[in-house]
């Protein structure tokens, strides 16, 4: 009898062993694969300190790597969840003629383009409101340092419902789009913010 408890007890052991293996797999431990995963180079988060090192050494940097450099505390994914916020911010705020709103977080280009098309709407006695349907969508598309001012481009695809009032009557429209957007910053300055700094047509 005791042999069979053994027996059995060695069987379930075995059947959770393989669970266990199913469920973390090859991720216990350090992998081969982790090692040529480790080697291939990540754009998004780049080592401050090698970095550092690198422009030391004057080696040009570029891209994601040389803002790095300036600002190790930089990091995609939070400025990716702070661009779609101002994405949103920024579409509404254009759609109800908020001025003060574009003009915080717009540069002055940026800013005449929007106050003129609302100036234009206004003379003709539109309004203008709109609704997201989805979580517009943010993709990071590249980044440059240029002098002292870092620029990030994002890709959004965003879906909403704009309401339009004008003489004629009231109008609905279900509209999809996309748009580049180009974010700038000064790497010097103590202002965490960017502003956006142009917007280009995309492909859906």
């Amino acid at each position: 009898m005791q042999v069979l408890e053994l027996v059995i007890f060695a069987a379930l052991a075995a059947v959770v062993l393989f669970q266990l293996y199913t469920v973390l797999g090859r991720r216990v431990g350090r992998q081969p694969e982790d090692n040529a995963e480790a080697e291939r180079p990540r754009a998004a988060e780049p080592d401050a300190r090698r970095l550092e090192d690198a422009a030391q050494d004057g080696v040009a940097l570029t891209g994601l790597a040389a803002i790095r450099a300036r600002d190790p505390g930089f990091d995609v994914e939070r400025f990716l969840e702070g661009a779609r916020t101002a994405y949103e911010m920024v579409v509404t705020a254009f759609a109800r003629g908020d001025r003060e709103t574009l003009k915080d977080l717009t540069r002055p280009q940026v800013y005449t383009a929007f106050e003129g098309a609302i100036t234009e709407r206004e003379g003709e006695g539109r309004t203008e409101k709109v609704e997201f349907l989805h979580p517009p969508r943010a993709d990071f598309e590249g980044a440059e340092l240029a002098g002292e001012m870092a620029r990030l481009k994002v890709r959004f695809l965003a879906e909403f419902r704009s309401r339009t009032k004008g003489p004629e009557g009231e109008a609905v429209d279900d509209k999809r789009t996309a748009e580049v957007w180009t974010f700038e910053r000064p790497v010097a300055s103590r202002n965490p913010n960017w502003a956006l700094a142009r917007v280009d047509a995309a492909e859906a």
